[in-house]
């Protein structure tokens, strides 16, 4: 009777689960399929418009990353005043989340105009800086826009109402197609961009996704009780500060985790197109399947902080134990595709032999790495529910950082270790830095859930 009632409690939390990570996941797939659109259109023209894509995003969407991990702050924020049932102070909070999300994101694409200097000292072909640059400071038109879609986005989220940002993501999906398809073959009187127009199509779609969130929050009836729109605030630095103490750690973790991919992109930039293009497709089919834990994770935030707010420890510790088994049980599906498949889903973005060569032997890796990035990535959605965010960065950095890289640059471009690999030694050390940090975050994870209900028990 114990093992049935057991259960059907994870029978329950796993609907709920799922049905508050179902329109996370698609809009983040489709979120993603912008870059698979962008891959394969710009793969198309030339393998060298699709390696200036592949080094464009290798900075901005670490950059982006940072930028918007700092701003899911926003979101176990939110949940727990939601599940406390403190409305009034749901308002005020997101008011000034909009302010940090301005500056973030101004401050984000200046960084990205001007970084031609990153791709230089990585020795990246010079035939490739300007191509990658036109399309960096495209899609730096549209960061400030993004930054403020996200805000609101943390906050539709943060009160368990996920489906705006599912339909805002696919109709900016449908949007970005002919899009590209204008500015990378020149329609409508423009001239052909090649790979730089898809920066100006993923412009475009940032800007359209903040005002379709805008216009549903401020006029559907869900959002009202927390009068985000009733007046005007100037920035407050007390809130800010309080939002980028829990928010920056956020930003650094999933930047550290990103930025490993970047910097692979970019130490492989000088082994010339192929490699980088093979590189590319690896990586993008990796993001979308990672889509679906870093869900879970965004759900299990939701999940966690909402049962910390109505006072309930042991509901928050079984929450994430259920995202973990979920995630775990996806990464099981994930990898056996994977490595099936390997050569059909490298056909997808090209019909260069070489580079679909160079694709097919990265994805094993990546199949490898599937069930550690299941873990670290749903642990870490429930440390932000938690708000313990400091040491989960702390861990993070260390994992990726300290053990990923070091272990994948002596295997792939030094002969300490014998020959060097080139990327597949590079992806090596990612699934040692994945698995190191899936290891930690676990423990971590534990520990706070301890931490909570002995907390409770003494209150």
């Amino acid at each position: 009777m114990l093992a049935q009632t057991r259960l059907q409690r994870a029978s329950t939390e796993f609907y709920n689960l799922l049905k508050l990570a179902t329109p996370i996941i698609i809009a983040q797939l489709a979120n993603t399929a912008m870059g698979f659109v962008d891959t394969v259109m710009a793969g198309r023209v030339s393998p060298q418009d699709l390696a200036a894509v592949a080094l464009g995003n290798s900075i901005w969407v670490p950059v982006f990353l940072l930028m918007t991990g700092i701003l899911l702050a926003t979101t176990p924020k939110v949940a727990q005043r939601f599940g406390a049932g403190a409305h009034t102070e749901i308002g005020p909070l997101v008011r000034q989340a909009l302010w940090l999300a301005l500056a973030v994101g101004i401050a984000a694409a200046v960084i990205l105009w001007n970084a031609e200097i990153v791709l230089s000292l990585m020795n990246v072909d010079p035939a490739l800086i300007e191509p990658a640059m036109g399309y960096l400071r495209a899609v730096a038109c549209g960061f400030p826009a993004v930054a403020l879609y996200h805000v609101l986005r943390c906050f539709s989220d943060g009160l368990g109402h996920t489906r705006p940002s599912m339909v805002i993501g696919l109709c900016g999906l449908a949007l970005n197609i002919p899009l590209n398809y204008i500015f990378i073959y020149g329609k409508l009187g423009l001239p052909a961009m090649g790979g730089v127009g898809c920066g100006w199509a993923t412009g475009l779609v940032m800007g359209f996704m903040f005002l379709s969130m805008l216009w549903w929050v401020k006029w559907a009836p869900f959002y009202q009780a927390s009068k985000i729109f009733n007046h005007f605030e100037w920035p407050q630095w007390p809130v800010h500060k309080r939002l980028l103490s829990v928010g920056l750690p956020i930003g650094i973790s999933v930047f550290a985790e990103s930025s490993i991919f970047a910097v692979i992109a970019l130490l492989i930039g000088g082994l010339g197109a192929t490699v980088v293009a093979g590189h590319q497709i690896a990586l993008n089919f990796s993001s979308m399947v990672f889509m679906i834990p870093y869900s879970l994770g965004m759900a299990a935030t939701v999940r966690v902080g909402q049962a910390l707010g109505r006072g309930e420890p042991r509901e928050a510790r079984f929450a994430a134990g259920v995202s973990m088994a979920a995630a775990l049980g996806y990464a099981c599906l994930s990898a056996s595709l994977m490595l099936l498949l390997r050569e059909e889903i490298a056909q997808i973005y090209t019909p260069d032999g070489a580079v679909i060569a160079v694709a097919t032997t990265l994805l094993v890796y990546s199949a490898l790495f599937q069930f550690s990035d299941a873990i670290q990535v749903t642990a870490a959605g429930a440390l932000r529910g938690y708000q313990d965010t400091r040491v989960t960065m702390i861990l993070t950095l260390f994992a990726y950082w300290g053990i990923g890289l070091p272990v994948g640059y002596a295997l792939g471009l030094t002969d300490w270790f014998g020959e060097p690999s080139g990327p597949s030694g590079l992806w090596q050390g990612l699934v040692v830095g994945l698995t190191c940090a899936g290891g930690m975050l676990a423990v971590r994870l534990a520990g706070s859930a301890r931490k909570r209900i002995r907390a409770a028990k003494m209150a």
